[in-house]
């Protein structure tokens, strides 16, 4: 009997410990209040200790990355529990942005609306480019790019030129209170750059499409058309223009650098496209194939692609940019 009793008092003390320690790895938080951009769906289920915890199947850590947008034009359905990242992709003209974003689109999660800010009167002021930002991350901005209920990273492609410098203080801080990830893409060779800018600054005029004028061809006999027109380059100020470029590019970078970001150069992508790991990777993303149908229009040597090559190859030998004149894919 002695021998009964002391295996009882070992099994009740056993089951003592395995209820307490059970009931430490779990804890129920209520969602903040609607003021705060880190929303927590109520009764959320943490598991784990305080250093490596998830709520929901997601890291603690992540926590200040995700949101649960309440969209005032449709509802998330069943999709209403499922975080979405907010993300921005900034850039300058003819740098691989768009064919960037139509990579990123061919995510089946992903929504990424297009150059929202072209558009004058959404960047007037700082008063209507919040206003447009929170329409875009409450999933109530609609493209053709829109996954809708089910997106789980949504943003839009930005250029420095599109009100982002004049009001770089009052976005960093928008970018920093909504968890906005900026993803910044530029390229590395910018006199490439210029000639792309140049034919297509030409090609708005002439249309040489049919009478139409397009930025980005999904076909080579359209890329072979484009490429035929070969622009001059003023040689005079090339190095003061391309400085200028690589200045306000730092200053972005700079103004930016407190954000959540990655730099991405287009170079980099088309020679490695395992590089787009990297962006799923920073989205938070499931890991995924992505594809673009956007064909590159100016191929190989750049001397083949400008007037009086003689006179900027001239000008950019012995200087920091000669490199600039080589084929870097």
């Amino acid at each position: 009997m002695v021998c009964g009793v002391y295996i009882c008092l070992i099994c009740l003390k056993q089951i003592s410990i395995h209820t307490k320690a059970k009931f430490e790895n779990f804890w129920v938080v209520e969602r903040p209040s609607d003021d705060h951009s880190i929303q927590i769906p109520q009764s959320s289920t943490f598991i784990g200790d305080k250093n490596s915890c998830y709520v929901n199947g997601f890291n603690m850590k992540e926590i200040p990355n995700v949101h649960y947008p309440k969209p005032r034009t449709f509802s998330r359905a069943e999709c209403s529990n499922n975080p979405v990242r907010f993300f921005a992709i900034v850039s300058i003209q003819r740098s691989g942005s768009g064919w960037f974003e139509t990579l990123l689109n061919s995510h089946i999660n992903v929504s990424s609306n297009g150059e929202i800010f072209n558009v004058y009167d959404r960047r007037k002021n700082i008063s209507s480019i919040v206003k447009t930002l929170d329409k875009i991350y409450n999933l109530d901005w609609f493209s053709s790019a829109s996954k809708n209920e089910c997106s789980a990273a949504v943003g839009f492609k930005w250029m420095l030129n599109q009100g982002l410098m004049e009001h770089h203080k009052e976005i960093v801080d928008y970018f920093k209170n909504r968890d906005v990830s900026t993803i910044f893409l530029f390229r590395r060779n910018l006199l490439r750059r210029m000639v792309s800018v140049l034919a297509n600054s030409y090609d708005r005029e002439a249309r040489v499409l049919n009478g139409t004028h397009k930025s980005h061809v999904h076909s080579t006999d359209e890329a072979e058309m484009l490429s035929k027109y070969k622009p001059t380059i003023n040689a005079t100020t090339l190095i003061t223009d391309l400085q200028q470029v690589e200045k306000t590019v730092a200053k972005a970078l700079e103004y930016f650098n407190s954000t959540r970001h990655i730099i991405l150069y287009y170079e980099d992508l088309i020679k490695n496209r395992t590089k787009t790991e990297d962006i799923l990777e920073f989205l938070k993303l499931p890991h995924m194939d992505l594809a673009s149908r956007q064909v590159k229009i100016h191929k190989g040597e750049l001397s083949i692609h400008i007037k009086n090559w003689d006179d900027v190859n001239k000008t950019l030998k012995g200087t920091s940019y000669e490199h600039f004149l080589q084929a870097d894919y």
